[in-house]
């Protein structure tokens, strides 16, 4: 392959990846932990909204515990969630561009 095509592949592979990115910060990842509570992020890895779902009552300082792990739980779920899907969804571009000593 000559320099001009091999450039004019990258560049395509660079839009490609900038495009796929977006898309990963746009998508809403949402996770639940313990049936009570509910996160959603979006790609970017912020919380746009946390649920406490029907029926979870708070009766104690036990309870208010209980909740704030839940919470963090659900959040780490979106948080490998997202991971995930970036991962996947890049692999195809680090592996071309790591083959040509770009990653």
């Amino acid at each position: 392959m000559n320099q001009q095509a091999m450039l004019r592949k990258v560049r395509q592979m660079q839009k490609e990846m900038e495009e796929t990115q977006q898309e990963i910060f746009n998508t809403d990842f949402t996770q639940t932990a313990g049936g009570v509570v509910s996160v959603t992020m979006k790609g970017t890895k912020e919380i746009t909204k946390v649920d406490i779902l029907d029926g979870f009552e708070i009766e104690s300082k036990e309870d208010y515990e209980m909740l704030s792990d839940m919470i963090i739980a659900a959040c780490a779920n979106c948080y490998k969630e997202i991971d995930r899907t970036t991962e996947e969804k890049m692999a195809k571009y680090q592996a071309f561009l790591g083959g040509m000593g770009m990653f």
